[in-house]
């Protein structure tokens, strides 16, 4: 995964800088330490708007698997629901400080490997993680982590494969601008121009934004903002209305 260079045009796929996964990693899971270290026990236990079958506390407990999982090699049926609900259940009895403990240990162990990985699979470790540090925030009510490093890379990864998605489908052509640039995905006709900023972007890819949230969308073009959900068999839009 290649990071798109800031305040000019790329498209998808041209050849950029090497994404430093591993620092953006680091960087985010001491943000999110940081933040929930600062939070109450009554925080912890708030339902996190973006994922309602969740707490906070709980979606701290994924972060935590997720790296677990991956250090130990278990990764069949990654991604799906039962990795993931394993994951916090497994978790879902530890204290605050036992989960972090759990993350720092196998995540640190994990950082260092990260620039060998395959691009695909740690670009998309790197954006479910800040997918989930949006979550926090939003349960919170603390904003952050929209200027991150980890946020380009979540935004690079995300575009790409809608990218792939598009081209193979003729679905024609997304300019994406942003407050980073101009980023164009897919090619012909028809012709969309989607104006918004990649936080935006990236939280109507993951389903956190409703069918209205999505319609509202700054753009002119026929491009059906539905379609930025990154995988329809995995999300859809949000019921109600987020707003973060």
């Amino acid at each position: 995964m290649k990071r798109a260079e800031q305040g000019g045009s790329s498209g998808a796929g041209a050849e950029q800088r090497e994404a430093d996964y591993e620092g953006a990693y680091r960087e985010l899971r001491e943000r999110v330490t940081a933040l929930v270290q600062a939070s109450s026990e009554e925080d912890l236990d708030r339902t996190a708007p973006a994922t309602p079958d969740w707490r906070v506390r709980d979606i701290l407990g994924h972060l935590a698997g997720v790296c677990d999982d991956v250090s130990h090699g278990r990764l069949e049926g990654a991604g799906t629901d039962n990795w993931t609900d394993l994951q916090v259940i497994q978790r879902r009895d530890w204290s605050t400080d036992q989960v972090l403990a759990d993350w720092t240990k196998h995540a640190a162990a994990l950082e260092p490997q990260m620039a060998a990985f395959p691009p695909i699979a740690v670009g998309q470790m790197v954006s479910d993680a800040f997918t989930h540090e949006q979550d926090i925030r939003g349960a919170l009510r603390a904003p952050g982590g929209s200027d991150s490093a980890a946020l380009e890379i979540a935004f690079d990864w995300s575009t790409e494969r809608l990218n792939d998605r598009m081209a193979a489908n003729n679905e024609g052509t997304l300019v994406l601008k942003t407050e980073a640039g101009t980023k164009t995905l897919g090619a012909g006709d028809p012709v969309t121009h989607l104006r918004a900023n990649r936080l935006e972007i990236l939280r109507a890819a993951t389903g956190r934004r409703s069918r209205a949230q999505l319609d509202a969308l700054d753009r002119d073009g026929p491009f059906d903002p539905e379609a930025l959900l990154l995988s329809a068999t995995i999300f859809t839009p949000a019921t109600t209305d987020l707003v973060e």
